[in-house]
């Protein structure tokens, strides 16, 4: 009975094993036959692309269209690549700063520094937003000079304030400085006017007071040994009377140009006049040239005889005459010209510019007028001298004009001299000279040319170098 049982379960279990064997083939089957369905599928798919392309890349109706699409893809592939490219560059870049001021930190009252550049050239670099905030901070380049004595000395310069996030490269990165230690010297003040050019010329102004005569400075041995002067810069622009200002002290050596130095006070407090002084002096013309065609000058009449001048007293004082000048060669006729005011050095301006001339010409004649004293000037020396030829101490001047104008021309009106700065004891000849009249209308010139001297080592115990003394005196 058992066995019986037992046989009927085996069969049972070959039974279902050889069930199970069949499914599993029956699956392969249907799985191989799947996958060679998608095989086929995919086949006859690429078959289909691939006559699809061919019949459009060969295929004249539509060769230019799938030109321009595949001329897109190629731009589009390689403008990626650049804007690609840009886009991871500036990820991380530099940029360069000229000129940043180089600072030093040491003790600037007891040391003068010299060496120290005073910019340096940066490179920055880091990601591209913290080189844009690097660059557009406050960062400074310095030379950290704390602790090290009077002397020469190699130091390194930094960077501070650009940030951690970016590296700061330093051009010139070294720096040769030498200390000096500071003493102090005691100077006058001198002034300058400034800005005189933006004062009215009117005004003038005049001599200041200061609060304090004298200054001290402080600066190396060496440095206070090149300093000239020490000046207050008193600036005049726009003043019209006295006024008072701190007017700041500059120091300058022998040659006029400044020098770095601590002045104490840096400002000195001053006062100044302020005045319009003026003098009313005659016009006076001056003719040069000859009128053409034998005419000469008679007469000039000028709607101004005066002109009034401003300027310093000091200039004022040595001015007796303002000068117009009229280039006779131009003039062929009867005219009306106008011709500027010509003002002296030194003055600053006059109540007239210019003035009007009424010109008249006459036919010009010429006579000679004989007996004209022959004068010396600058005898410095105070030679005796006497003429070479015996008894010769005159000459004779021609003088031109209108009939008018030298009609009463007489010997005693002209001026002839010789000019004694050069005589040596000798035989000497020297140039005859003749002096013009003033105004012009009327022209000498001289009938020789040369006069001869014996000049004797002797000098006059009176001292004849006057203008006008006999020079046959001796």
């Amino acid at each position: 009975m058992t066995e019986n049982m037992d046989k009927r379960k085996e069969m049972e279990n070959s039974e279902a094993k050889t069930e199970l064997a069949n499914r599993i083939a029956g699956q392969s089957r249907r799985v191989a036959s799947t996958y060679q369905h998608i095989e086929d599928s995919v086949i006859r798919a690429v078959r289909w692309f691939s006559s699809l392309i061919d019949r459009s890349l060969f295929n004249r109706r539509y060769s230019k269209f799938v030109s321009l699409i595949l001329a897109i893809l190629m731009y589009a592939v390689v403008n990626y690549n650049s804007r690609a490219s840009i886009y991871t560059n500036t990820l991380r870049s530099a940029r360069e700063l000229s000129a940043i001021n180089v600072t030093a930190k040491y003790n600037a009252d007891t040391f003068e520094l010299t060496g120290l550049p005073s910019t340096a050239d940066i490179v920055i670099y880091g990601d591209a937003t913290s080189v844009t905030s690097a660059a557009n901070s406050n960062g400074v380049v310095t030379a950290d000079l704390e602790g090290l004595t009077e002397g020469t000395h190699e130091v390194k310069l930094s960077a501070e304030g650009f940030g951690d996030n970016v590296t700061v490269k330093i051009e010139p990165s070294n720096a040769i400085i030498t200390l000096k230690k500071k003493t102090t010297q005691a100077y006058d003040l001198t002034y300058d006017f400034i800005n005189q050019d933006k004062m009215e010329s009117i005004y003038s102004a005049g001599t200041p007071s200061f609060e304090y005569t004298r200054v001290n400075v402080r600066a190396s041995k060496d440095t206070l040994n090149t300093i000239a002067f020490i000046k207050a810069l008193i600036d005049v622009s726009g003043q019209t009377s006295d006024f008072t200002q701190d007017a700041k002290l500059v120091a300058y050596d022998a040659a006029g140009m400044p020098v770095e130095a601590d002045i104490y006070p840096s400002t000195i407090e001053v006062t100044v006049p302020v005045t319009s002084p003026n003098k009313t002096v005659p016009i006076e013309v001056e003719i040069s040239g000859e009128v053409p065609n034998a005419m000469a000058i008679d007469n000039i009449e000028m709607d101004q005889q005066t002109v009034t001048i401003y300027g310093p007293e000091s200039v004022l004082g040595q001015i007796d005459k303002v000068v117009v000048t009229v280039n006779a060669s131009t003039i062929s006729k009867d005219s009306t010209i106008m011709r500027p005011i010509t003002l002296p050095t030194g003055v600053n301006s006059s109540n007239i510019n210019q003035i009007t001339m009424s010109i008249k010409l006459a036919e010009g004649t010429s006579r000679t007028i004989d007996g004209v004293k022959i004068n010396y000037r600058n005898n410095i020396n105070n030679y005796k001298a006497s003429p070479h030829t015996e008894n010769k101490t005159t000459t004779s001047v021609t003088v031109f004009g209108t009939e008018a104008n030298i009609a009463n021309i007489t010997a005693e009106d002209i001026n002839v001299y010789v000019d004694m700065k050069d005589a040596k004891p000798g035989l000497q000849e020297f140039p005859l000279e003749v002096e013009q009249p003033s105004g012009g209308l009327v022209r000498y010139s001289l009938t020789e040319s040369v006069y001869e001297l014996n000049v004797l080592g002797e000098t006059n115990d009176d001292g004849g170098s006057g203008e006008g003394a006999d020079v046959n005196n001796g």
